[in-house]
């Protein structure tokens, strides 16, 4: 029995997310699925750093898996990248020890959410931001991002009907940039409540078009309700970046 670190990348347009469920297909499931062939028997069940929701993508997105197997690392990623489809990649393969869980070693993970604020959007974007193109005010939404760096209760980022009761998180970094037709926002913490990046992204959003103050964001935070904050940004634009351990 070893375990093995996998770094992947993929397109989650057509998925229902990492985990497996009953209503539609998730990367976890065809991961495991394509296990199943290498290890000759039942698919061992692999655990994600991040349980990425519908629609969303990732760039880093690690996972662990503890399996009977005479294979290289190198061996294993090309096996598997045979055997999945074009919008899931295995980028690496390493050995990990004994006990290593992607989910419970991590201790930061970075999210990118990507607006597009041009009229047209490309269509070789279209699957990867939220295309808003209402004029925004960069500097307002930098202002109001700085409010939120450190260690908070974010309840009122949190998607309505969540059953978490810890709502203390830490962001260590939470930067506002302005490209060509594009405002990119990252954010790097130790963890993140269901739909919290995307919360964010559009209360973000809205302080940046001027229906929110820019200082309004200690209030919300406060507030610990999710009708406290703004409109919940697109799966799209939504990118798990990396995963540091």
């Amino acid at each position: 029995m070893r375990t093995l670190k996998l770094t992947l990348a993929y397109d989650g347009t057509n998925y229902v997310g990492w985990q497996r469920q009953d209503n539609g297909v998730s990367i976890q499931e065809v991961l495991e699925d394509a296990f199943r062939t290498l290890v000759g028997g039942e698919a061992p069940t692999l655990a994600g750093a991040s349980r990425t929701d519908a629609g969303v993508h990732a760039r880093g997105q690690v996972a662990s898996v503890s399996a009977t197997l005479d294979l290289s690392p190198i061996s294993v990623q090309r096996a598997l990248n045979v055997r999945l489809p074009a919008d899931i990649r295995v980028l690496a393969v390493e050995e990990a020890p004994p006990g290593f869980h992607a989910r419970a070693f991590s201790v930061a993970k970075t999210y990118r959410y990507r607006i597009a604020t041009g009229a047209v959007l490309s269509p070789f974007d279209r699957l990867f931001v939220w295309h808003h193109p209402i004029p925004k005010d960069v500097a307002r939404m930098r202002h109001a991002a700085d409010a939120l760096v450190g260690r908070h209760d974010f309840a009122s980022f949190q998607a309505a009907g969540t059953a978490v009761i810890a709502t203390v998180r830490t962001i260590h970094r939470l930067a506002v940039v302005e490209a060509a037709d594009e405002i990119v926002i990252d954010i790097e913490g130790d963890g993140f409540l269901r739909h919290m990046v995307r919360a964010i992204a559009g209360t973000l959003a809205e302080i940046g078009t001027g229906t929110r103050p820019a200082d309004g964001m200690p209030a919300i935070l406060g507030a610990r309700d999710r009708r406290a904050a703004g409109t919940t940004a697109p799966a799209c634009g939504l990118t798990l970046m990396a995963v540091r351990y």
